[in-house]
């Protein structure tokens, strides 16, 4: 049977419930890079693989640039002054606030924006309650201390402003006490090694750059005996549970002079440069400048990518599938355009591609 799907730059689709991984890939015997991986081309259409194939479907000469920021356990369960649990996931430190993310997890009192949610047997739900002022407590002697909506003067907010305070510093503190931030569609609880991609190693994201999941240190290997030339940047991921249709708030982001140099010389030679992850494509659009270029550097991002703004640098992208109406899909139109993001989802849909973070992947190229 056809899916039901409504074709435009965010796509609309009924997402069937058996088509959310609940679990890493590895819990079905398939391992990291054996998942799905649906590769669309502007030039040659469709074609079905895996992830391991990756190298085979790059060019020698692509220039692969990854995120290697790392996930936190940054979920915490905690006691409002009345004694309700709440769950207080960490999406970002405050921007604005002149604190990068590694300076705030090396301290023990630090600003930062935080989805407050309603604490459940099972889990955690969404939560529109007014929190201003609120005193968290969480285990190990550690307190939230609730400021104001974010964004100021929100009149119905999932996220917050808050003082996170720990006896010990943060990044030390919540691997002692934090756990992965997990949803619904998620069974079992499954350890934060799980959430984390096989090279990132800069802590600081709430989620995982989960695009760069099936990339194992051997495949990276492949990619560079293929002549792929891999580079990397660090953009560090807040929390993805925001209203549907909602823009991602802003993130922290650092390029090498390394990267940019590598960019520019690829676009310069005529070479493609594929993202893996959107995350990437948000970086390296951040950092063009008037000439067209990238320039190194780091700072927030609250850039939105869509067809209308268009992309300047990036040519591919390997991403995972999304939600209906997830601001993620108007960045894949802009790159794609609305009639092959419109097929290769409507093909996903029709061959059980699984979504989410432990979900299969799409490779899309020019």
């Amino acid at each position: 049977m056809t899916p039901c799907l409504q074709c435009s730059p965010s796509l609309s689709f009924e997402l069937p419930e058996e088509l959310a991984a609940a679990g890493p890939p590895e819990r079905r015997g398939v391992p990291r890079d054996g998942v799905r991986m649906l590769v669309a081309s502007a030039a040659e259409g469709l074609r079905h693989a895996h992830a391991r194939d990756l190298p085979d479907a790059l060019r020698p000469g692509d220039l692969a640039v990854l995120n290697t920021s790392e996930t936190l356990p940054a979920a915490l369960a905690g006691l409002t002054g009345d004694g309700e649990p709440v769950a207080v996931h960490l999406s970002t430190v405050l921007p604005g606030s002149g604190r990068t993310p590694s300076a705030a997890l090396a301290a023990t009192s630090s600003p930062w924006v935080v989805e407050l949610r309603r604490s459940l047997p099972s889990g955690s739900e969404p939560s529109y309650a007014d929190r201003s002022g609120a005193v968290i407590t969480v285990a190990g002697r550690a307190r939230v201390d609730v400021r104001r909506s974010h964004p100021a003067g929100a009149a119905r907010s999932r996220l917050w402003v808050a003082d996170v305070r720990t006896p010990r510093p943060l990044g030390e503190w919540l691997g002692q006490y934090g756990e992965p931030i997990r949803y619904s569609h998620i069974r079992g609880r499954w350890p934060i090694s799980a959430y984390r991609t096989a090279y990132g190693d800069v802590p600081g994201s709430a989620e995982m750059p989960s695009a760069g999941r099936p990339l194992t240190t051997a495949l990276i290997r492949r990619l560079r005996q293929r002549g792929v030339e891999v580079r990397s940047l660090v953009l560090h991921c807040g929390v993805s549970s925001l209203e549907g249709g909602d823009p991602p708030h802003a993130e922290w982001f650092s390029l090498p002079s390394s990267t940019a140099v590598a960019v520019n010389r690829a676009r310069g030679q005529g070479r493609r440069v594929v993202a893996v992850g959107t995350t990437v494509v948000r970086a390296l659009e951040s950092a063009v400048d008037s000439s067209g270029g990238v320039q190194a550097g780091q700072g927030w991002t609250d850039l939105v990518i869509t067809p209308d703004r268009g992309v300047a640098v990036v040519d591919g992208l390997l991403t995972g599938w999304h939600e209906p109406a997830a601001s993620h899909l108007w960045m894949l139109a802009a790159l794609a355009g609305s009639a092959l993001l419109c097929d290769s989802y409507r093909s996903a849909l029709e061959h059980g591609y699984r979504w989410h973070e432990f979900g299969d992947v799409h490779l899309l190229l020019p």
